[in-house]
Order: C-alpha cells, then sequence, then structure tokens
C-alpha cells in the first residue's frame, strides 16, 4: 500500500507540475504567469521531498520558490503595469512550432521507452548525506582546511551579482 500511495502522490504531483507549467506558459497575465510557476517549482520540490533528497527540496524552495519568484514579480511590478494583458502573438509558424514540440514529444518517449530496462531494474543503493556533510563540501570545514571556503568564493560572486541586478532593476523603473 505504501509504494501505491507514493504513486499516486508522484502522479498528482506530476500532474500539477506539467499543468501548472503549461499555464505559466500560456496565459497572458504576467502575474498569474509568475504564480503557476512558483506552483511548478513548489511541486518539483515535493518530488525531490519524495525521493528523500531533502537539501535539494529545501534549495528548491528557498532559492528558485523563495528568491527568484520574488525578483521575477519584484521586477515584474517595477517595470509593466500588472493588470494590463500581453498582447496575441500572430505567427505563421505556428504550425512548425507544433511540429517541433511533437517531434521532441516523440524523442522524449523512444529515449524513455528505450531505456525502459534500466528505469525498471532496481536502482543501487545510496547513501544519502545529511546536510553538515553537504554543508561542509559547499563553503568547507573549519576542521579540514584543505576544504575550507571551497565554494565560498562563487557563492559570495552570484550573491553580489543578484544585488548588483536587483539595483539596476530600481536605476531602470526610477528612470520611467
Amino acid at each position: 500500500m505504501d509504494s501505491l500511495g507514493s504513486l499516486i502522490i508522484y502522479a498528482i504531483l506530476a500532474l500539477s507540475m506539467v499543468g501548472f507549467a503549461i499555464l505559466a506558459v500560456t496565459t497572458r497575465k504576467i502575474l498569474r504567469s509568475a504564480t503557476f510557476l512558483l506552483f511548478t517549482l513548489f511541486a518539483t520540490a515535493g518530488v525531490y521531498f519524495m525521493l528523500d533528497y531533502e537539501f535539494l527540496g529545501a534549495v528548491q524552495i528557498a532559492v528558485y520558490a523563495g528568491g527568484i519568484v520574488v525578483l521575477f514579480v519584484f521586477s515584474i511590478l517595477l517595470t509593466t503595469h500588472p493588470g494590463d494583458n500581453s498582447e496575441k502573438l500572430h505567427s505563421r509558424r505556428r504550425s512548425m512550432g507544433l511540429v517541433a514540440a511533437l517531434a521532441m514529444l516523440g524523442v522524449s518517449a523512444y529515449a524513455l521507452i528505450s531505456r525502459c530496462s534500466l528505469l525498471c531494474t532496481p536502482a543501487p543503493e545510496m547513501q544519502n548525506p545529511d546536510m553538515h556533510k553537504i554543508g561542509a563540501q559547499l563553503v568547507g570545514d573549519a576542521a579540514n582546511s584543505a576544504t575550507s571556503g571551497a565554494y565560498l568564493l562563487p557563492f559570495e560572486a552570484i550573491s553580489v551579482l543578484l544585488l548588483a541586478c536587483i539595483i539596476g532593476g530600481v536605476v531602470v523603473a526610477r528612470k520611467r
């Protein structure tokens, strides 16, 4: 029963991810699109939690659902009128896009079916590292000077870059 319950929860999460992703790219209201993206990212975090990857689930919620979507909404509110609809796109190449999408769906289905023997066999037993071990690998461990601050500089550089983007967005918005 436990595997059936997990399968049902996975199906619900997968369908909600696909549904919200489709709504995010098809809606004409940009704030609704950002909200649907948020729901898609929350469902992705749910899949991570189902796989017992608590760290990735927490990062998904904190960084993407929490930070990136808030940054999107912040930039949308600063640069546009959120109640306005976007213009409807007219393209003569819509049929080519549909054919390309169906071709990619076929290629993805073929890849999944041809590798089904790999998916149906049980995976080897893996260790799920705890948060302390992941933190020690990312930012270094004070006890081990060889790994001290291994990825701290790129992390700080990205935070400065995001801060510069926010300041740039505010400057652009003020000029209008």
